[in-house]
C-alpha cells in the first residue's frame, strides 16, 4: 500500500489511501483537496521530492467541517494580589478522507 507525506495547512502528515485524518480547519466551502506529495513510500521503494515528487498527486475529500477538539484550560494568576482569570479554548478541525495517491 502506498503512503505519502503531504503538506496541508503548513503541517506535514503521513497518509495512506482510505485513511481519515483530522487537520486544521480548512477554508469554508472546501469540498475536495488535491496536493502534491513531499515523499512517497511504495513497498520498499522510497521517492523523495525536491520539494515535491514529480507526477504524484494526493486527492482527498472533506468528510466533516468544524469538528471541535479537546478543551484547553488557560489560567492567569498573579501571586499575592488575589487575582486570577480562567478561560478556555477549543480548536476547530476538519476531517478529511484520502481518496487516492496517484
Amino acid at each position: 500500500m502506498k503512503k505519502a507525506v503531504v503538506l496541508i495547512g503548513g503541517k506535514q502528515y503521513l497518509v495512506e489511501e482510505k485513511e481519515t485524518l483530522r487537520v486544521d480547519l480548512l477554508p469554508a466551502g472546501t469540498k475536495e483537496l488535491e496536493t502534491g506529495a513531499l515523499l512517497v513510500i511504495d513497498g520498499d521503494k522510497v521517492s523523495v521530492g525536491t520539494p515535491e515528487v514529480k507526477g504524484v498527486k494526493v486527492s482527498a475529500k472533506v468528510v466533516d467541517e468544524k469538528v471541535a477538539g479537546e478543551k484547553i484550560r488557560v489560567i492567569r494568576y498573579h501571586s499575592k494580589k488575589r487575582v486570577h482569570k480562567e478561560t478556555g479554548h477549543r480548536q476547530k478541525y476538519s476531517m478529511i478522507e484520502v481518496i487516492s495517491i496517484k
